[in-house]
């Protein structure tokens, strides 16, 4: 949705962008990491869903990200159409080294398919790259994320305490 820019600036757009996963799968830390380049080693449990902001500047415009952190635990599932309703992405995170993690990962990026607005972007993130034993997310990881990138969703690894570059 563009917004209107001052003279002399860029345009702006926003992007709604939803987390979604299990529980403990670092949604949290790479949001945090993202938005205040800040990471927290013993995070607390989402509660619900939270909501931060930050904007990157591109060359040609500047985008505003409304971020949806929503909660793992399968008590709060019930609210996840509520906060992807009308989004434009989606992170579905997983926890490389927990392989069960990927298998909800991959039910929610089917559900974002079926319900979630079309043209909707998913991407699936293994995540805690550096807890596992080879440092690399390993071939059985490997493979699953393949399979994902195969069903549509591309899949990064990623690592929640590492640093990441953006714009205020």
């Amino acid at each position: 949705m563009p917004e209107s820019a001052p003279a002399g600036s860029k345009p702006s757009s926003s992007v709604k962008l939803v987390l979604l996963g299990e529980a403990a799968v670092g949604k949290s830390s790479l949001v945090l990491r993202f938005v205040n380049n800040d990471f927290q080693e013993n995070k607390e449990p989402t509660i619900g869903a939270a909501f931060l902001t930050q904007k990157c500047s591109l060359p040609t415009r500047m985008i505003k990200f409304e971020i949806w952190d929503t909660a793992g635990q399968e008590r709060f599932a019930s609210l996840a159409p509520m906060y992807y309703r009308n989004a434009q992405a989606a992170l579905v995170v997983y926890d490389l080294t927990k392989p069960a993690s990927l298998v909800k990962a991959k039910h929610w990026v089917a559900e974002l398919q079926r319900q979630a607005s079309p043209g909707i972007v998913i991407a699936l993130v293994g995540n805690k790259l550096d807890l596992t034993d080879s440092g690399a997310g390993g071939q059985e990881n490997e493979d699953d994320a393949t399979d994902a990138e195969n069903n549509g969703a591309p899949g990064p690894d990623a690592e929640g305490d590492e640093e990441v570059e953006n714009n205020d």
